[in-house]
């Protein structure tokens, strides 16, 4: 089983965007750039700043509906999607309300041959198993890459998510939030997930790890 990491990188300049990623890359597998932590008009020049590492990129442009910072209208995320698509990052992360209702968003993503990686967060708690398990079906409709995060307010809760993992699915990214879930962010990586988000320093979400937090725990277990 491989274990990866990829760092979350939510700056607010093309400029440290590019420097961030940088460091990132030398000691994690992946980055996830947080688009949505930009100003919309500071993305093309930050994709052309950094286009020679998006084959190793997650890219997301979160709005506030879904936790993030992007507050413009909804046609102008989309063309911001279809612009990062074009650029072939390693994956495109949108949202499974996204689209599951915007089909030739998904069209236009899959014609420049971006992997799509369907994501689908719950900030307040934990669904039950049944509920996790249906909606995760009707992601995988959509893409093989999809992504499930909730926040976990007991031990039970992050048990729950984990349970996704029935067989070791290498296209699944599942854990939680919070420090309840803190341990489902390593032990989502030995059930089959393909790497897991860590921080460089400073968390971008409840309960990250470092890179090099992850790191030191890997080589305990090698």
């Amino acid at each position: 089983m491989a274990y990866k990491t990829c760092v979350s990188i939510a700056e607010t300049t093309p400029k440290k965007v590019q420097s961030t990623l940088r460091r990132a890359l030398q000691k994690s597998d992946y980055a996830e750039i947080r688009f949505d932590f930009l100003r919309p008009e500071q993305i093309p020049d930050t994709l052309q700043l950094i286009q020679n590492h998006l084959r190793r990129c997650v890219c997301t442009l979160r709005p506030k509906s879904e936790g993030g910072k992007f507050d413009g209208s909804e046609q102008n995320r989309v063309s911001i999607l279809k612009l990062i698509a074009e650029y072939r990052p390693y994956l495109l992360d949108i949202e499974f309300s996204t689209v599951s209702k915007n089909k030739s968003l998904l069209e236009y993503v899959r014609k420049t041959g971006t992997q799509i990686l369907v994501s689908w967060h719950d900030f307040k708690g934990t669904p039950s198993f049944s509920v996790l398990y249906s909606r995760m079906q009707k992601m995988k409709k959509l893409s093989k890459n999809v992504k499930i995060v909730t926040v976990a307010n007991s031990v039970n809760d992050a048990t729950v998510v984990l349970s996704l993992y029935r067989k070791q699915d290498e296209n699944l990214v599942a854990f939680s939030m919070g420090d309840y879930g803190r341990v489902s962010r390593i032990l989502c990586m030995s059930l089959g997930s393909p790497f897991t988000y860590v921080s460089l320093g400073k968390p971008i979400a409840p309960g990250q790890f470092s890179v090099d937090e992850v790191k030191s725990i890997i080589r305990l277990q090698k």
